[in-house]
């Protein structure tokens, strides 16, 4: 297989051998793939300036194997540095990506949106931009939050990762971790975030939904933030 000038980001890189990088790529029309970046570590490498986190490129590869190789790289907009906070943002959504995304799985929607994301997150408060495309991740990759149509502003709801939300009745489940406000709810589906109770709410509801997809092993963007 071959593949050319498709847009990319690199997601993480690690040294392999003595002069080559292996590299996790989110592209736009081929999903997540893993490369192999031969000699890029020799210090007159023209590319490696440019195998970096949050530069959008065009790459070009080939290969039969789950692991193919890097035969093309050229940048198309410069670099989309976050800074402080937003940076450590940047690099949990791309420890997100590399977690949770398949490989060879197409997903050009995601792509825009993570690629939009990165431009917010230097402009845009960073958590309504986190829980925005937190969102849009569990929709692409078939987890999306069922909110439906009958979340009542003056109802509570528990979650239930497998069902959707369940309108409580007990008094006492409210004090769940699991139980959010119509409020909250209704806002979240909206993608609206005035109310800093209805933000927080969002924060915790999308941590349940992520909880049994990650898995037990801790994100480590999210300790870099600890």
């Amino acid at each position: 297989m071959r593949i050319s000038l498709q847009p990319a980001f690199v997601l993480h890189q690690r040294a392999y051998r003595e002069t080559s990088l292996l590299l996790d790529v989110f592209s736009r029309d081929h999903g997540r793939v893993s490369l192999i970046a031969r000699g890029v570590r020799k210090a007159n490498s023209r590319w490696r300036s440019l195998l970096q986190p949050f530069i959008p490129l065009l790459i070009s590869w080939q290969g039969k194997t789950e692991l193919m190789t890097l035969n093309g790289v050229e940048p198309t907009g410069g670099l989309l540095a976050p800074q402080k906070n937003a940076l450590l943002s940047g690099f949990y959504l791309n420890e997100l990506l590399v977690r949770l995304l398949h490989k060879h799985d197409p997903h050009p929607k995601l792509y825009d949106c993570y690629h939009q994301t990165l431009q917010a997150l230097a402009s845009r408060p960073l958590e309504s931009t986190l829980r925005l495309f937190e969102k849009n991740l569990l929709e692409e990759i078939g987890y999306g939050l069922q909110f439906g149509h009958t979340i009542e502003v003056e109802q509570y709801y528990h979650y239930h990762p497998e069902e959707g939300f369940k309108p409580c009745i007990e008094q006492d489940m409210i004090v769940s971790k699991r139980v959010f406000s119509g409020k909250s709810l209704q806002a979240f589906a909206a993608e609206i975030f005035e109310d800093e109770t209805c933000l927080k709410d969002a924060k915790r509801l999308i941590r349940l939904a992520l909880r049994p997809l990650l898995g037990e092993q801790p994100l480590y963007s999210r300790q870099l933030f600890i």
